[in-house]
């Protein structure tokens, strides 16, 4: 790994977060359990942290036994839903939890999975560890990911080009691999928000990744030879996406916290999430839903 590189990410991982994600992280984390959380997404970006904060929760411990640690293996992370008190506000969160050996592997690019590489490659702040040796494993898995994303961008990207051609590339590419709410427009989003930040790290994390290029200072021309295919994540982003959601159907811890939160969010229509719901949210959904099409056709019936 390439010291320039992971001098740069760990700045970043360091840089100081807001202090209601501080709080909030260390009233997820487990410690004993845990080796860091980190804090992503679009609440990073934007600042707003009334919406749902996303966090990985990366663990020491292996995968569980039994048949729900064969599910975990196939179809990490586990995800989870918290609405927690910080400072006298409630501030909600989604978690991904999995082991950081896994996240490890999957941000170097030894699985077919995109998420990690494609999601870490975008700004993250460590925002609660166990201790030093966890913080620098973090910071390695972490530069794994930007490396990662950096030899397909230069793979999917144009033979030549600036920065910012060849990290919307690979972001459409992602995008379209994957079951998302946003359209491949939400790549230009992502760039967009410090598209200085992705010009200075792509050259180093080309640099990190063998990838050879020649450049004018803002003209990039990589080599092709020895880059990574993507026919097949491409090909297994959507049946793994489709198998994760089927799986969180069953075992996403919160879910309909989670469903009444967005359905209110988008509509202004509040479900009462009652404890059958909250116990058996996929037997729950159907009732609901209906529940929901209900008090929508009473508000659009005209008053006496």
């Amino acid at each position: 790994m390439s010291e320039a590189l992971l001098q740069r990410v760990e700045a970043e991982l360091a840089s100081p977060a807001p202090e209601a994600v501080v709080a909030l992280a260390a009233a997820l984390a487990e410690p004993g359990r845990d080796a860091a959380v980190l804090y992503y997404g679009s609440t990073l970006r934007t600042g707003d942290l009334t919406g749902i904060l996303d966090f990985y929760r990366l663990t020491y411990r292996s995968h569980r036994r039994g048949l729900r640690g064969l599910i975990e293996r196939a179809l990490w992370p586990e995800v989870s839903y918290y609405e927690i008190d910080v400072a006298g506000r409630t501030l909600r969160a989604k978690v991904a939890t999995l082991p950081l050996s896994t996240f490890a592997r999957a941000a170097r690019g030894a699985t077919l999975d995109t998420t990690i590489w494609a999601r870490f490659v975008q700004p993250a702040q460590r925002v609660w560890v166990a201790d030093a040796e966890a913080a620098a494993q973090v910071a390695v898995a972490v530069s794994g990911a930007v490396v990662t994303a950096s030899r397909f961008a230069a793979a999917l990207g144009p033979g030549e080009g600036r920065a910012d051609d060849f990290w919307l590339a690979l972001f459409r590419r992602t995008y379209a691999a994957e079951f998302r709410v946003e359209s491949t427009d939400r790549a230009g989003t992502v760039l967009s928000a410090d598209a200085g930040r992705y010009a200075e790290v792509l050259p180093l994390a080309w640099q990190a990744g063998g990838v050879a290029f020649e450049t004018d200072g803002v003209v990039l021309k990589p080599a092709k030879q020895g880059l990574p295919g993507w026919t097949w994540p491409s090909l297994a982003g959507k049946p793994l996406n489709m198998a994760r959601i089927l799986k969180a159907a069953f075992t996403f811890d919160g879910a309909a916290r989670y469903a009444a939160y967005k359905v209110e969010r988008h509509t202004g229509i509040e479900l009462t999430v009652t404890p059958f719901r909250e116990r058996h949210p996929f037997l729950a959904a159907p009732g609901a839903w209906l529940e929901l099409r209900r008090r929508q056709r009473e508000r659009r019936r005209p008053s006496a």
